[in-house]
């Protein structure tokens, strides 16, 4: 199924995503942001967590026996095991203003609004509750993690009025930004999974902040959402741009300008990727004309 296009996204757009599916259990929303080299239970997808030792019983598993202990106090005893417990995922959804640029396919904004649906509907279907925010220009909503249809749906549908309310006028505020991630923490328990959608295109050391501090005992994953046009310049030739309040013209055949474009694009990919230098935090790039982003999510 190919990709949701154009400059902005429908709820009912993101309600639909609810049918479109990883290709296997393993590839799903519950490995995001997973400690490389872990393995994840099949059975609904629960792994286990280590609860006690005790002594051996006629029938134990003898691949769980305790072998210091059972050197040390002179019985064997055996290592005791519970199923993981559920794990709420929370997202951050940005629908701020440089989301709202696109030269191929779609607008980042409705790329990220998608990569939000698709991950929600499966996190849902893995049997974990779905909350998390949805940041604007100017303001922003909290959703608390349930595990049910209507909430689910609650929170995409402000992701696609969020999106809507975008425009070219626009204008993002730091502070907006500080108090989503402010609240977003408010919510943040230990063993939380927490998904962050944006293109991290402004205030970088916000989103660092954020990361070190919820990385620190939860599993955190970036999806890096960028146009090819933030790669490259388009070929060479005379363009006029504008933000909706000043109008710039420049000439793409200029060497000199097209190295420093590209140079200062991957500085800061290199600069996102770097906040994912944990073993917690996964990162993962979507770009604006991928006819299908399904693929890229499911490998996380």
């Amino acid at each position: 199924m190919t990709a949701l296009t154009g400059a902005y996204v429908d709820g009912r757009d993101l309600l639909s995503l609810r049918y479109r599916r990883f290709s296997a259990p393993e590839q799903s929303a519950r490995q995001l942001g997973r400690q490389a080299g872990s393995k994840l239970s099949r059975q609904k997808g629960r792994g286990v967590d280590f609860a006690e030792v005790r002594l051996y019983e006629p029938g134990d598993d003898v691949r769980t026996i305790d072998w210091r202990v059972t050197a040390r106090k002179q019985k064997v005893h055996t290592k005791v095991f519970r199923e993981e417990r559920e794990r709420p995922v929370l997202f951050l959804v940005d629908q701020s203003q440089s989301l709202f640029f696109g030269s191929r396919v779609r607008l980042k904004s409705v790329a990220a609004a998608e990569a939000a649906g698709l991950l929600a509907w499966q996190t849902l279907a893995d049997h974990d509750r779905v909350g998390g925010l949805v940041v604007g220009n100017t303001r922003y909503v909290v959703h608390r993690p349930y595990r049910s249809l209507r909430p689910v749906a609650r929170f995409l549908y402000d992701v696609a009025t969020f999106n809507r309310e975008l425009a070219r006028s626009g204008h993002a505020e730091r502070t907006t930004l500080r108090e989503s991630m402010l609240a977003l923490r408010r919510l943040v328990h230990t063993g939380y999974r927490i998904v962050l959608i944006s293109d991290f295109a402004t205030h970088l050391d916000l989103w660092e902040e954020l990361v070190n501090a919820v990385a620190k005992h939860n599993r955190v994953a970036l999806v890096h959402i960028v146009d090819p046009l933030e790669a490259e310049l388009p070929p060479a030739d005379l363009y006029a741009v504008t933000d909706g309040q000043t109008r710039f013209q420049f000439d793409s055949s200029d060497d000199t300008l097209r190295t420093t474009y590209r140079e200062r694009f991957e500085r800061r990919i290199a600069a996102v990727e770097g906040l994912s230098q944990h073993q917690h935090i996964a990162y993962r790039r979507i770009d604006t004309d991928a006819a299908d982003i399904l693929p890229v999510l499911s490998r996380m």
